[in-house]
C-alpha cells in the first residue's frame, strides 16, 4: 500500500514538473516571440472591390492565388447585398492591387479603377481586447461554480476544495495558452471554444475527483 502511494506521488511530481516546464516555455516564447495571432487579429492590409453582382468566394480565391501566390488571404462578402468583396492579407502592394483589379474586371466585366480603391491598414488586435467580452460571463460562472463547490464538498474542507479548484482551473488555462504559444497555433476564432472546452473538461475532472473524496469521507463517517 505504501509502495503504491509512493508511486502515485512520483507520478504526480513528474506530471507537475512537465506542466511547469510547458508553462515556463510558453511564458518565455510569449515574452520573446509573442503569440501567433490569426490574420483577422494581426496588423494587415485590405482592399474592397464593388462588383455590383453576386460572386463566388472560390473564384476570388483563384484570383488571389494567382496574384499573391503563397500569401494567406481572407476573402469576405461585405455590404448588405453581398456584392462587394473584401480581400485581406498581411500585405498588399500597389502592384498586387492593380493585378487583383485587372483580374476581377476581366472575370466580372467590371470597370474598377486602381485610383479609386485604397489599400486600408488595420492595426493588430491586442489579446486583452479579444477576451474582454468574456471576462464578466466567465467571472460570474466561475463564482457560481465556486459557491456550489464550497457547499457540495464542505465535508472535505471548504478552503481546500476552493483552492484546488481555482489553482487547477488557472493551471489548465495556462497550459493551454502555453501549448498554443509553443506550437504556434493561431489565436483566433477557435481560441475561445478551446478555452471553454478545457474549462469544462477541467471542471468535470475536478467534480469526479471531489465526488470520490466525498464518497470516501461518507464511508469513513458511516463506519465510525
Amino acid at each position: 500500500m505504501e509502495e503504491k502511494k509512493n508511486n502515485i506521488t512520483k507520478k504526480s511530481k513528474i506530471i507537475i514538473a512537465i506542466l511547469a516546464l510547458i508553462i515556463i516555455a510558453g511564458i518565455i516564447i510569449t515574452l520573446t516571440v509573442g503569440l501567433n495571432f490569426d490574420l483577422r487579429y494581426k496588423e494587415s492590409k485590405s482592399i474592397q472591390l464593388y462588383l455590383e453582382t453576386d460572386f463566388n468566394v472560390s473564384d476570388i480565391k483563384q484570383i488571389t492565388d494567382e496574384i499573391m501566390p503563397g500569401e494567406k488571404v481572407i476573402i469576405q462578402k461585405v455590404e448588405v447585398f453581398e456584392d462587394t468583396v473584401k480581400i485581406t492579407a498581411n500585405n498588399i502592394t500597389d502592384e498586387q492591387k492593380q493585378g487583383l483589379i485587372d483580374k476581377v474586371n476581366e472575370k466580372y466585366g467590371t470597370e474598377l479603377s486602381a485610383d479609386s480603391i485604397e489599400i486600408e491598414s488595420t492595426p493588430n488586435t491586442r489579446g486583452r481586447d479579444i477576451i474582454k467580452p468574456y471576462i464578466v460571463p466567465f467571472g460570474i460562472a466561475t463564482l457560481i461554480i465556486l459557491i456550489y463547490m464550497a457547499v457540495r464538498y464542505r465535508k472535505i474542507g471548504v478552503i481546500k476544495t476552493l483552492l484546488k479548484t481555482i489553482i487547477i482551473l488557472v493551471v489548465a488555462q495556462a497550459v493551454l495558452l502555453s501549448v498554443m504559444a509553443i506550437t504556434r497555433i493561431p489565436i483566433g476564432i477557435v481560441t475561445v471554444p478551446l478555452v471553454i472546452t478545457v474549462y469544462l473538461l477541467t471542471l468535470i475532472g475536478l467534480t469526479t475527483y471531489f465526488e470520490k473524496q466525498l464518497e470516501n469521507k461518507n464511508k469513513e463517517e458511516a463506519g465510525k
